[in-house]
């Protein structure tokens, strides 16, 4: 008998598997109130994502939900009491109070509010007669946690994200003032402090822009095309600066709302990002090094990376608070801290090459040619990406106008700056070269 209950087992268990896949996309919606000596915290997760949990089924497949209460109760505490991390300060608080669980319809919209969303949990359950497929269900539940004051700084770890392939957590926190502060976000976002001081939303707005700068695969390109002709500090002071001070320009800018907001913006700066890689390597090939020409242009592209920087900032500055310039400029920190690392590395590397593998001149050729190449195809798949949005469309309104001529002001305010640093740079390289001019016979 044993033996026979054993092959039913492995013979029924793909099907217990295929059962409970991991669902590709998950949305988990959270409210997050804190009131007196209590922090109430409101979850609404699919029943298809608990993949542990093997609910009572009738029929064809529905909820038996004359037994589900215990089954949801498991799911809760397993999936959301002993995942989700909170803290008051650096102090991790206990586990919650599972107050109470419910059982939803997909098509149920009482999440849209704090409010409605615990009047539903606390309300009747759903007919015990409701024909409901159990992976159409949505479990509603009501955690509680003890706090000494609700106007404690609150963080929250969400632990959802292996409810899905891909998560989507939808955070509105609460505060006693009446301001509700909105949070959206995929996977797994680490500590989210919903209130930070100025000095943590730095930190976390540094860390981001460093490991940005490291993952962008086309900013290292473009730096490294920036390197391989210029390996002296003095010739790369001036081309780094002119970058660091016009992509923070327009990350500033697009940050606050100054920028096109239209799809076919990204692509666009995308495509703009590779042709920059390929402009660059084929200066290198051909040889044109001089340092006041290689700023100027450095200056120009840098005012196009400003804006590809902004487009990796937008899901993040929502952790930024109230303390939004503060967070621009600590992401600023952290590419350049980001860059100067690269620099430290690449400039010794390239020394070495040049030195002992290949000739200068001749590895300076080849590698721009490879960083061409791959420029090239970027730029091509970047561009029929581009294609597909019609650009060409734009609608001329009060909107429009405004836009255009704030950035026609910025134009000329930049050009006239090049200019002016360009003239100033030239006068002193003039006066360099009199004084180092031989003196004549009659002197």
């Amino acid at each position: 008998m044993r033996f026979g209950t054993a092959i039913f087992g492995l013979i029924a268990l793909p099907w217990v598997a295929d059962a409970h896949d991991i669902p590709n996309d998950v949305t988990v919606q959270m409210f997050l109130r804190p009131s007196g000596d209590k922090l109430d915290l409101l979850v609404r997760v699919p029943v298809k994502s608990m993949r542990d949990i093997d609910f009572p089924k009738v029929g064809p497949g529905y909820l038996d939900l004359t037994r589900a209460d215990q089954f949801l109760q498991d799911a809760a505490t397993v999936w959301l009491v002993r995942a989700v991390e909170m803290y008051d300060g650096d102090t991790r608080l206990p586990n919650p109070r599972l107050l109470a669980v419910r059982a939803s319809l997909e098509s149920d919209k009482s999440f849209g509010s704090y409010e409605t969303a615990l009047a539903h949990i606390t309300g009747s359950r759903l007919p015990e007669n409701t024909q409901v497929a159990w992976d159409q269900t949505m479990l509603d539940a009501w955690l509680e946690y003890p706090i000494q004051s609700d106007r404690s700084e609150f963080s929250i770890r969400p632990g959802v994200e292996r409810l899905g392939v891909r998560v989507l957590t939808v955070l509105r926190f609460l505060p006693p003032d009446g301001a509700i502060r909105a949070f959206e976000f995929e996977g797994d976002p680490g500590l989210i402090r919903l209130d930070p001081r100025w000095y943590q939303a730095s930190l976390r707005f540094v860390q981001g822009g460093f490991l940005h700068i490291l993952d962008g695969t086309d900013h290292l390109l473009f730096l490294l095309c920036l390197v391989i002709p210029f390996r002296k500090f003095r010739q790369l002071l001036a081309i780094v600066t002119s970058f660091t001070v016009a992509h923070s320009l327009t990350l500033i800018a697009s940050a606050y709302g100054l920028g096109p907001d239209a799809l076919w913006f990204p692509p666009l700066i995308e495509t703009l990002i590779a042709m920059s890689i390929l402009y660059m390597a084929l200066e290198n090939i051909v040889g044109a090094n001089t340092v006041g020409r290689r700023w100027i242009v450095t200056f120009a592209f840098g005012l196009v990376h400003g804006f590809g920087f902004s487009f990796a900032l937008r899901q993040t500055l929502q952790f930024a608070g109230s303390h939004l310039l503060t967070s621009l400029v600590s992401f600023n920190i952290g590419v350049e801290l980001g860059q100067l690392l690269v620099l430290a590395v690449a400039i010794p590397l390239l020394d070495l090459l040049f030195r002992y593998v290949v000739a200068e001149r001749m590895g300076t050729i080849i590698l721009s040619a490879l960083l061409a190449h791959t420029a090239w195809h970027w730029t091509m798949d970047r561009w029929d990406q581009l294609r597909q949005f019609p650009f060409y469309l734009l609608v001329v309104n009060a909107a429009f106008l405004v836009a255009a001529v704030r950035w026609a002001m910025v134009i000329v305010a930049l050009t006239g700056l090049i200019w002016l640093v360009s003239l100033v740079v030239r006068k002193r390289a003039e006066k360099g070269s009199n004084k180092t001019e031989p003196a004549s016979v009659g002197d």
